[in-house]
């Protein structure tokens, strides 16, 4: 008798494969904040879930709140929240009131959901543009294929660029590193191929597949690995046109 696939143990819902959630700090999402406030930078700590730093800031009435911290950001420093703060650095803004070539990050894709973008080590993105008419504003992420987004003006930001930049270039040198790293994080590492397991903890296991690796939709779980529903296998060759 066969074994369970792998994403059907983790479907499963054992404590194995729970998100230790109990030992994240914070999200770091922008909390509901009305007019402007100031607040002090107390701490920044590291979040095992997260690969940029959060700080600690205690606002004018009394709250703490969890950000993620830009580059540049020390204890003790004083920062703008709401729509009248000032475009420096650590400040939380609304969009409408950044200069144009202001760095950004941890921007709200939508008003008041928190942040959701650039929110990664090193990460950034540039305001490109306000228009005069409808009040939308143009940001240009550095990150990925130079993307281009229009923007609400009320999404707020962060001003600077999200700490830790560099950190992919250190290299893990030996896989119990990664393992550490992908474990505190909560993924699944390592992966292994399913041509490299026994024919009973996997359809491909057995030395060798023999047999196609398109399955239908509607496969049952245990079966439902490899090309679900292709509509084409295999490597694609390029027609060569024969002109006369």
């Amino acid at each position: 008798m066969g074994k369970p696939l792998t994403q059907q143990r983790r479907g499963k819902g054992s404590p194995t494969f729970l998100s230790p959630g109990h030992r994240f700090l914070s999200p770091g999402r922008y909390p509901a904040i009305t007019g402007t406030q100031r607040g002090e930078v107390i701490e920044l700590i590291q979040d095992p879930s997260k690969d940029v730093l959060l700080a600690r800031v205690m606002l004018e009435d009394g709250r703490n709140m969890y950000m993620l911290a830009p580059e540049g950001l020390a204890v003790g420093a004083l920062l703008q929240l709401g729509d009248d703060a000032q475009a420096r650095l650590g400040n939380v803004a609304p969009l409408k009131n950044v200069p144009d070539g202001t760095p950004v990050f941890n921007v709200e894709l939508r008003p008041m959901d928190g942040g959701k973008i650039a929110r990664c080590s090193g990460t950034y993105g540039t305001v490109s543009s306000h228009d005069e008419e409808t009040g939308k504003v143009e940001v240009r992420f550095a990150t990925g294929s130079k993307e281009i987004k229009i923007m609400h003006p009320e999404c707020r930001a962060t001003i600077g660029v999200a700490c830790g930049g560099g950190r992919p270039e250190k290299p893990f040198k030996k896989a119990s590193n990664k393992r550490f790293k992908m474990e505190a994080m909560n993924r699944y590492y390592p992966k292994v191929r399913g041509t490299a397991m026994s024919a009973y903890d996997h359809p491909h296991g057995g030395k060798s597949l023999g047999k196609s690796n398109t399955v239908s939709r509607n496969a049952p779980p245990g079966r439902k690995v490899g090309l679900v529903a292709a509509r084409r296998s295999g490597r694609r060759r390029r027609r060569e046109e024969v002109r006369g």
